[in-house]
């Protein structure tokens, strides 16, 4: 540990960069530390409890390293484990911290760019198992419609390089149907899985003109700014020196060789395995 207090952006794999590379867009200045933990993933089809402990593990070694603020930039684990995690392990862990999600900041504008008031969620089957998006938005947009699908081919179809290719085609058109054969008032489609904005081009190209497609990077980074904003007593705390830090739980050389993919740049990465040094806070 050293006196840097970077915020953590914590995701299963690959895809919270996508989310990261919006952060850092917005928040130029501020740093960054992301972990990937890609040795047990994907998330997506694993169970609550399982996905629940695998995220306590990195917020706890992410506070472990000073960050005063966490963001769970993946949808499965914002899901599956934020509200437990806020609720229950916080107040022991340090009470002064804050973990946020990708949910919620979408979930409060979502409503908004719809005209017929049907929106379409595309997600992994965890996110879409734990109905997370429907409760949420009817929170802020009551009349809303929402309809889900789960893609659970999406995401090996873009980790093994296929997104751009004639293959990914079956799969793309199979899951688009799907949803919009559930109701034929969808004019807005979410990205619920940060991973999928790498297959945006040929959704787009498959879909209606009229259907909107919205990702999530640039609403979380706009959410997250917003946030410091009304909390100037946590930002303040925020180391800004624009430094970035990128961890895996696999091979670094792997992690950079497929981040940057998805970050759109080259980066360097280090190796951790989540493990951190008990106290009496219970850390």
């Amino acid at each position: 540990m050293n006196n840097s207090k970077p915020i953590g952006v914590f995701d299963s794999g690959y895809g919270g960069l996508t989310i990261l590379k919006e952060l850092v867009k917005e928040l130029p200045t501020h740093d960054f530390m992301y972990v990937g933990d890609n040795a047990r993933a994907p998330y997506g089809s694993r169970s609550f409890e399982t996905v629940y402990q695998y995220t306590l593990e990195a917020v706890r070694w992410f506070i472990y390293q000073g960050c005063e603020l966490v963001v769970l930039a993946c949808n499965t684990a914002s899901a599956k484990a934020l509200r437990t995690i806020q609720q229950r392990d916080l107040p022991s862990i340090d009470p002064a911290k804050r973990v946020l999600g990708v949910i919620r900041p979408t979930t409060e504008v979502i409503g908004s760019l719809t005209k017929t008031g049907s929106v379409g969620i595309l997600g992994t089957s965890g996110t879409v198992t734990s109905n997370s998006y429907p409760i949420e938005i009817h929170h802020f947009f009551s009349n809303c419609k929402v309809y889900q699908q789960a893609c659970p081919m999406w995401v090996p179809l873009i980790e093994n390089g296929e997104a751009d290719q004639p293959g990914a085609d079956y799969f793309v058109q199979k899951y688009l149907q799907q949803i919009l054969a559930q109701s034929p008032d969808i004019d807005t489609l979410l990205l619920a899985c940060t991973h999928y904005p790498l297959l945006l081009k040929k959704i787009e190209q498959l879909l209606p003109a009229q259907i909107r497609v919205v990702t999530q990077g640039e609403i979380v980074a706009k959410s997250l700014s917003q946030y410091l904003a009304r909390h100037p007593e946590i930002n303040q705390l925020c180391t800004q020196s624009s430094d970035l830090q990128f961890y895996t739980t696999d091979s670094p050389a792997e992690f950079e060789r497929q981040a940057t993919l998805f970050f759109g740049a080259p980066l360097k990465a280090y190796h951790t395995d989540l493990v951190v040094k008990m106290d009496s806070k219970g850390l």
